[in-house]
C-alpha cells in the first residue's frame, strides 16, 4: 500500500509542471494585472456616472477574478495533496491511500476542465445560455424525444452547478412537448452548450407503437447567448403579433394557470417565442421580447448581416441529413456525434446528462479549425 502512496505522490509532483503550464495558458499573471487596473478604475469619482460602462467593467472584474481564484484553488489543492501523501508515507499510514488517490483523480479532472475552458474564447462564451427544444415531424414520438433532450440538458446543468429557469413550456398532444425554453445561468454556460445546437436523431422501439416497431425521430435544440444591451435592437410594432394563452407546466412544476402566458410571432422571419413563468402578462411579454431580440441578434451575427432587417428567416428542417448527433437505443446502444466522430455506448448515462465528452470534442474541433 505504501507503494501506491509513492506512485500517487510521484504523479502529483509531476502535475506541478502541467498546472504551471496551465497558468501560462490562462495568462494568470496578466489577469492579475488586469484585475488591479480594473479595481483602480472603480475608485475614479466619475466611474459610476456611466452605468453602461461601469456595468461592463464590473462584469470583467468578476470574470477575471473568478479565473484567478479557480486557478489558485487548484494550485493549493495540489500542494495539500502532495503534503498529505508525504505525511502518510512518513508515518506509514496506509489508511490515507484512498484519499490521496481520490485527490489525484480529482485534481487531474479539474486540470482537464480548466484546459477545456481555455478553448472558450468566443465573444459570448461566458454568457448565460437560452436553450429551446422543438420536436420534428412525427407527432407524439418526436414530442417525447424533445422532452427527453430537455431532461438531458437540465440534468447536465444540475451536474455542473448551473442554475436553469423554465421560461416557456408547451405540452405535447399525448406526451412530451411541442416546445420548451430554459435560461441556463452561470459562467461559460453558452460556451459549453453551443455544442448542442442542432438536430438530434433518435432510433428506438417506440413505446407508443403497439406493434413494437423501431422508429426514427428528430428534435432540435436551439442555443443562443443572453446578450447584454439587447434593448438596442429595435422591433416595429407592426412586425409582431402578440397572443395570450393559458400556461402549462413541466414535470409537475407549479405554474400559474392563467391566460398570462405570451407568445410573440415575428412576421418578417416567422420566428415564434413565448414566456409563461413571470407573474404577469406584461412581465411575460417583456421577457418574450428580450428572447426575440436575442434570437434576431444571434442570427444577425451568425449570418454576418449588416442589420436585423436583412434576416430572411431561412430555417433548417428538423429531419434526416441535418442531424448533429444520433442516439441509438435499438438494436444496440450508441450516441455518436456526426461532426466530431465522438461516441459513447452508455446511452442511459448520456440521456442522464453525461455529455461532457461530446462538448469537449466539439470545443477541441472548433479550436483546431481556427
Amino acid at each position: 500500500m505504501i507503494v501506491a502512496l509513492e506512485e500517487a505522490k510521484y504523479k502529483l509532483i509531476g502535475l506541478r509542471d502541467e498546472i504551471k503550464e496551465l497558468g501560462s495558458a490562462l495568462r494568470i499573471d496578466e489577469l492579475r494585472q488586469t484585475a488591479e487596473e480594473l479595481d483602480r478604475q472603480t475608485l475614479d469619482p466619475d466611474f459610476w456616472s456611466n452605468q453602461e460602462v461601469s456595468s461592463k467593467v464590473l462584469q470583467k472584474i468578476k470574470q477575471t477574478k473568478y479565473t484567478i481564484e479557480e486557478y489558485e484553488k487548484l494550485c493549493a489543492r495540489l500542494e495539500d495533496a502532495i503534503t498529505l501523501a508525504e505525511m502518510a508515507i512518513e508515518e506509514n499510514d496506509e489508511s490515507c491511500v484512498d484519499e490521496v488517490q481520490s485527490e489525484l483523480e480529482g485534481i487531474m479532472k479539474q486540470e482537464e476542465e480548466k484546459r477545456i475552458e481555455i478553448l472558450l474564447s468566443g465573444e459570448y462564451d461566458r454568457n448565460n445560455a437560452i436553450v429551446s427544444f422543438h420536436p420534428g415531424a412525427g407527432g407524439t414520438e418526436a414530442q417525447d424525444w424533445a422532452q427527453m433532450l430537455y431532461r438531458m440538458i437540465t440534468r447536465w446543468a444540475e451536474r455542473h452547478n448551473f442554475k436553469y429557469k423554465l421560461v416557456d413550456w408547451l405540452d405535447g398532444d399525448a406526451a412530451g412537448i411541442k416546445s420548451a425554453t430554459i435560461m441556463v445561468e452561470g459562467v461559460n454556460a453558452y460556451g459549453y452548450l453551443k455544442s448542442e445546437n442542432g438536430v438530434h436523431r433518435l432510433v428506438r422501439v417506440s413505446p407508443f407503437d403497439a406493434a413494437g416497431r423501431r422508429q426514427t425521430s428528430f428534435a432540435s435544440i436551439e442555443v443562443m447567448p443572453e446578450f447584454e444591451n439587447i434593448d438596442k435592437v429595435e422591433i416595429r410594432d407592426e412586425d409582431i403579433e402578440v397572443t395570450a394563452h393559458r400556461s402549462s407546466g413541466a414535470g409537475g412544476q407549479h405554474i400559474n394557470k392563467t391566460d398570462s402566458a405570451i407568445r410573440i410571432l415575428h412576421k418578417p422571419t416567422g420566428i415564434v417565442v413565448g414566456c409563461q413563468t413571470e407573474r404577469s402578462q406584461l412581465q411575460n411579454k417583456e421577457t418574450a421580447m428580450k428572447m426575440l431580440k436575442a434570437k434576431l441578434m444571434e442570427i444577425k451575427l451568425r449570418e454576418r448581416l449588416d442589420t436585423i432587417e436583412d434576416i430572411q428567416g431561412n430555417k433548417t428542417n428538423i429531419e434526416w441529413g441535418a442531424q448533429i448527433r444520433s442516439y441509438v437505443f435499438m438494436p444496440y446502444t450508441l450516441a455518436k456525434d456526426t461532426r466530431t466522430g465522438y461516441e459513447d455506448g452508455n446511452i442511459s448515462a448520456v440521456m442522464d446528462g453525461e455529455i461532457d465528452g461530446f462538448i469537449n470534442a466539439y470545443l477541441k474541433m472548433n479550436a483546431s479549425q481556427q
